[in-house]
């Protein structure tokens, strides 16, 4: 039985340390230090990070945090390495590269630390920022508790131009195009089936259906002589690439180059050519939780999770470290420049013939190679099935995972430890090559997801876990599984053994 223990008398030799779990020590006498679950709002820019899910060897959002819980006396060292001991959970997954002015965390902290907010930011570098902690109920959950969410993507308003106008930074928008944007976003409110804007998803998928609640553009704005303008989406969840998706058909549409009939073509079953837009401008806005607040948030007793008090914060971050770093970046690579040169070579059918590249005036050469380039790939990746009925996702990986180069988001061992990782900030360990792959496929990879996985989606898998459990460590999974394989080889061969043994006549009792 572990105690509290008082302030050690003087001379008193014992030793006095802070109990986080249940392990044992002779000799020693703790303090336990009681976790309650806590909701925190965190902002950050996505740029050098593979997104916010941890990737094993990889820059994330989730390491960076988890590192800094340990260093600020929040975490323990299994806490770090196996989060879901604490219940651990972000309300969306963002994307490589994708911003977030608002993403909530639940997990169990200590709640000893009286200036939680800045004892975590101490720990954390000035592209993550914790605006404000919340105590919520013991069975809160980010995920699950999230009744939708807002994203939004900011633009150059060149990306909306007609065709036959001169796509530069010396554009400006017109009303009428500002007016066939809104009426183009309009449709898609509503639910509808979004298998044509994700990947690999089939249309008779129940998960493809979602529910689009708003979606519009502001004013366009001036700034650094570009004009820019964002575009708000908010629905109850969203698939990998489906905002990307929704806002490249929607600028092919008030181009001229489709129209605006193919969207509604794009909810049947037969697969569409639909471009995914770059990942750059893509930001999490805000994860709602109106049914929490409506029930918990009034009791005297929990906050509700609004952030009024923190919103100038916010901005003052969004303005440093989101909307400079989004136009920067734009400004001196174009990556939207040089993806409109690809986008009338989408056929935006079902066929699979790449349009040839028309005459564009984009207004510099190097969009316009780039044009070049994006037809060879598609002409060599493109796989769309063209058998009637068959609604089998493109296997295109360049157009539906758009992964790059993902070198520029590993993490870099000391010179001279080469042949070591670094994970969870933790001091560089051996890892054997036969590990590193077990721990890759452990991870499934490369984590590539702008939106969030609902809690349909998870009832539509059949598995009766909860949130927690399914992004949790799938060696559990992988041990059972062999476990039960090698239960059933030994039962298999038991059996058989009986079988020979009775034909021959041989009387056992053994089973």
């Amino acid at each position: 039985m572990k105690r509290v223990v008082e302030e050690e008398a003087e001379g008193d030799s014992r030793k006095c340390t802070r109990l986080d779990d249940a392990s044992e020590t002779d000799g020693v006498e703790f303090v336990r230090r009681k976790r309650r679950k806590f909701a925190l709002l965190l902002s950050y820019s996505g740029k050098g990070y593979l997104g916010m899910q941890r990737n094993p060897g990889y820059r994330t959002i989730e390491d960076d945090l988890l590192t800094a819980l340990l260093h600020a006396d929040l975490m323990t060292e299994e806490g770090c390495t196996c989060p879901q001991m604490f219940n651990f959970q972000r309300a969306a997954r963002t994307d490589k590269g994708v911003s977030a002015a608002r993403q909530v965390v639940s997990v169990r902290l200590p709640d000893d630390i009286p200036n939680m907010v800045e004892a975590i930011n101490k720990h954390l570098c000035s592209q993550i920022r914790v605006m404000a902690v919340r105590r919520t109920t013991k069975t809160f959950n980010c995920k699950s508790w999230c009744d939708s969410r807002t994203y939004s993507y900011m633009c150059p308003t060149f990306a909306f131009a007609p065709s036959e106008e001169m796509t530069n930074e010396k554009y400006r928008i017109s009303p009428e195009s500002l007016n066939k944007l809104r009426t183009t976003l309009k449709l898609y409110k509503g639910t509808h089936n979004f298998h044509n804007f994700t990947a690999r998803k089939k249309a008779q998928d129940a998960s493809a259906n979602r529910y689009i609640m708003d979606i519009d553009c502001g004013q366009p704005f001036e700034r650094d002589g570009l004009e820019w303008i964002i575009i708000k989406i908010k629905g109850q969840s969203f698939m990998l690439h489906q905002i990307r998706k929704m806002v490249g058909l929607a600028m092919a549409v008030v181009r001229g180059l489709t129209s605006e009939d193919v969207i509604s073509r794009a909810w049947r079953k037969e697969r569409l050519d639909v471009p995914i837009a770059p990942g750059l401008g893509l930001v999490l806005e805000e994860p709602h939780y109106d049914k929490y607040n409506k029930r918990f948030g009034s009791d005297g007793v929990h906050e509700p999770l609004v952030w009024d008090e923190v919103k100038d914060k916010i901005q003052e971050f969004r303005e440093v470290y989101i909307d400079s770093s989004i136009i920067q970046t734009e400004i001196s690579e174009q990556p939207m420049l040089k993806w409109l040169a690809t986008l009338p070579l989408h056929n935006f059918s079902g066929s699979s013939e790449a349009s040839p590249a028309p005459e564009c005036p984009l207004g510099t050469s190097q969009a316009q190679s780039s044009a070049t380039q994006a037809a060879a790939t598609l002409k060599k990746g493109n796989k769309w099935n063209k058998k009637d009925g068959d609604d089998k996702g493109s296997d295109n990986e360049a157009e539906d995972e758009d992964e790059g180069d993902l070198d520029q988001y590993r993490v870099k061992p000391p010179q001279g430890q080469e042949g070591l990782i670094i994970h969870n900030g933790h001091p560089p360990s051996v890892v054997s090559p036969k590990q590193q792959q077990q721990q890759k496929g452990e991870n499934g990879g490369v984590q590539d997801e702008e939106g969030d996985s609902s809690v349909g989606e998870a009832k539509d898998r059949g598995d009766g876990c909860t949130s927690e459990a399914m992004d949790g460590d799938s060696q559990i999974s992988e041990a059972t599984t062999d476990t039960s394989g090698s239960t059933s080889e030994a039962k298999d061969e038991s059996d058989t053994k009986t079988s020979e043994a009775k034909d021959e006549g041989k009387a056992t009792n053994q089973i």
